[in-house]
């Protein structure tokens, strides 16, 4: 924005020069600021608002390196001669026309300023819901600012002159640009969401058409004020043109006008609201790669926006050991906030019994039990016209899987009945796929236990190998009991065996069968400091206790003692000298959260992803992969659930959630 102040300060300059040399020596200074300014924007535009900002700006290196240092070194090398002054006749108007050196330079802009636009197209384009409504004045703004830019480079270019009357059109489009801009960042702060466009961008940009057809008509209208006309027609033709076509950018950018429009020729033409045979090609064309739970309700969701027009869509699942839902994935959220343990988005086992009696979408607004209002509170509208809210329950057969809430529909429209039979058919195609992703991950885990258990036999066959050298070892022992080499050997070898036994031992024997937990009350702070106390402390890393006072669980003491000492052994050997190791404990609803937070190593996203919690997986050179694999297990026997995230050379942070003893709950 400094640089478009500095290039309008440089026309300004330009207008209130006396002569035409000072006038060009002006516009050539600002040729140099409209070249550096566009290549900051380029890289704007490739990074706003983009979650692969670093792979698109390395996938265009090349492009935007042409594109932006080849203006910016013509414009500083030639500056001087970009504008020739042509002294005019008395009475007339000074004229500056463009040497050949400009007229490249102004064929580079153009194109980089036709690419600016493009690129914020195309992150407008894959918002959805209450994203883009929070982008929709910036874009619009950044698009009148570059759109007159982009008229004027033509007309130059036309005309080989540069028309000084030219320069108002950019000086107005910076002032109304930057309102808008304040109007956007006004009305939504300086949060930010993060987007994935597509890459299809050439074939299939909107911009790209745009400009083509604007400089098809303009090549057309220049052609007829050659034959039947003047400039002035021209330049009142052009100007029509381009008001229309800003226009035009404008009612395209409004939610309200496009669904008014889909009414009325629905209304008048009586055809179908929406091409059923395109949306579900569409959506099955999304979901033929998802592969976990949390995809499939994100595509959802922002299919059923872009369909429906809705701006708040969330999809709850259900969580079977807790019988309550939990938030999946909302089109006003960023995925981070979703994975939050600190602050879990639950719906209590209330709602999950109210929904069992709604076999079809309903609204929310008109129930008045205990259940639908919970359920309104944690669906909460942004707009107070957008409309009410409405579930969707998505079930298979009597099975409840979760629900779909719509909420802020754009301008408060109404759902036909045709909208709810069709949202009734997605959400049972939803409900078809989540169940089978359910039913998968079933038999994986069986296949995976099995497997364990198969490659347990064979460290059980290790064990007795060694075993056996032992006994061999000590019925040598008397014969070269007086050789010292032997003594030493002997011992070291009894040693090292030993420790390999105890340690495969103790890791893997539980876990050859299935352990007999037996639930009793236990206090979690207890046994955190009986499981610190059992473990042997090193001089060089700081541990921070912070336990804070927390209602009875149901636990087996031994197991979950366990799992206490796993995660804080693993936290040990990933902190390095002066490593920091913190463990807390909180209290939350229905829940007690131990966290085990450590600044070591951290652990690369692929990993926690598809490895971390598989058997026989670890980043240590001497691990197993066994420890966080059985730690899952016993916390999900328990009714829990435990989360990480991890940050490579940054550390790592775990959560175990564990539910409260029942009549703790009762009492409250």
């Amino acid at each position: 924005m400094a640089l478009l102040g500095t290039a309008s300060l440089c026309a300004g300059f330009a207008l209130r020069a006396a002569t035409a040399p000072g006038m060009a020596r002006w516009l050539a200074q600002a040729l140099v600021a409209e070249s550096l300014l566009s290549a900051v924007w380029l890289g704007f535009s490739l990074s706003y608002l983009r979650g692969d900002c670093r792979e698109s700006l390395a996938r265009w290196r090349i492009p935007l390196g042409v594109v932006a240092l080849l203006p910016i070194g013509l414009s500083v090398v030639f500056g001087e001669q970009l504008v020739e002054s042509v002294a005019a006749p008395a009475g007339g108007m000074l004229a500056l026309h463009l040497s050949l050196l400009s007229k490249a330079l102004n064929v580079m802009l153009l194109v980089s300023q036709v690419w600016i636009l493009m690129n914020l197209e195309q992150t407008f384009r894959s918002a959805v819901g209450t994203m883009r409504w929070r982008i929709k004045f910036v874009v619009l703004g950044l698009a009148i600012i570059f759109g007159a830019r982009i008229y004027v480079r033509s007309q130059a270019l036309l005309f080989s002159t540069n028309d000084i009357h030219w320069l108002g059109i950019e000086s107005s489009a910076l002032v109304i640009g930057g309102l808008l801009l304040v109007m956007a960042y006004a009305r939504t702060g300086f949060a930010e969401v993060q987007l994935y466009p597509s890459r299809a961008l050439l074939r299939s940009s909107l911009t790209v058409c745009v400009v083509g057809g604007y400089l098809f008509v303009v090549g057309v209208l220049a052609n007829l004020v050659r034959r039947f006309g003047g400039v002035e027609s021209f330049q009142l033709a052009v100007l029509v043109v381009l008001l229309g076509m800003a226009g035009l950018g404008m009612l395209l950018f409004s939610d309200r006008l496009r669904q008014r429009i889909r009414g009325f020729i629905s209304l008048h033409f009586a055809r179908s609201q929406h091409d059923s045979v395109h949306v579900w090609t569409e959506f099955s064309l999304r979901l033929a790669n998802i592969r976990d739970q949390a995809g499939l309700c994100a595509i959802s969701a922002k299919l059923v926006a872009e369909t429906f027009e809705v701006l708040s869509v969330t999809t709850w699942l259900l969580d079977e050991h807790k019988n309550d839902f939990v938030l999946s994935a909302s089109t006003t959220s960023q995925s981070g906030e979703l994975t939050n343990v600190d602050s879990p988005l639950r719906a209590s086992s209330d709602v999950v019994n109210g929904l069992r009696a709604k076999p079809s979408p309903f609204d929310i607004e008109h129930e008045s039990e205990p259940w639908a209002q919970e359920l309104r509170r944690v669906n909460r509208t942004l707009f107070p016209n957008g409309g009410d809210r409405w579930c969707i329950p998505l079930r298979v057969g009597k099975m409840t899987l979760g629900a779909i809430v719509l909420a802020d529909r754009v301008n408060g429209a109404i759902y036909t009945a045709e909208e709810l039979q069709l949202l009734q058919c997605i959400a049972d195609q939803i409900s078809s796929v989540l169940l089978n992703l359910r039913l998968a991950n079933e038999v994986a885990r069986s296949k995976e236990l099995e497997a364990f258990r198969t490659m347990s036999a064979f460290f059980v066959h290790d064990l007795k190998n060694a075993a056996a050298s032992l006994n061999l070892m000590l019925k040598n022992l008397p014969v070269h009991f007086d050789d010292p080499e032997f003594r030493e050997d002997a011992l070291r070898g009894i040693g090292n065996t030993a420790r390999r036994i105890d340690d495969m031992i103790g890791r893997l024997s539980a876990l050859k069968q299935r352990a007999n937990s037996q639930p009793v009350p236990a206090d979690l702070n207890e046994l955190v400091s009986d499981a610190l106390d059992n473990i042997e402390k090193v001089p060089d890393v700081q541990l921070t206790k912070e336990l804070q006072p927390l209602p009875a669980i149901m636990a087996d003491r031994e197991q979950i003692r366990s799992v206490v000492t796993n995660l804080v052994l693993n936290a040990r050997d990933a902190v390095g000298p002066d490593g920091r190791i913190w463990l807390r404990t909180e209290h939350f609803g229905h829940s007690v959260v131990l966290s085990v937070k450590d600044n070591g190593c951290g652990m690369n996203p692929a990993f926690v992803r598809n490895s971390l919690f598989l058997p026989f997986q670890s980043t240590k050179a001497k691990g197993l992969g066994i420890g966080m694999f059985q730690s899952r297990m016993i916390v999900e026997a328990h009714g829990g659930n435990i989360r990480v995230e991890s940050e490579k050379g940054k550390g790592s942070t775990f959560w175990v959630s564990l539910p409260v003893q029942k009549t703790e709950v009762s009492a409250d």
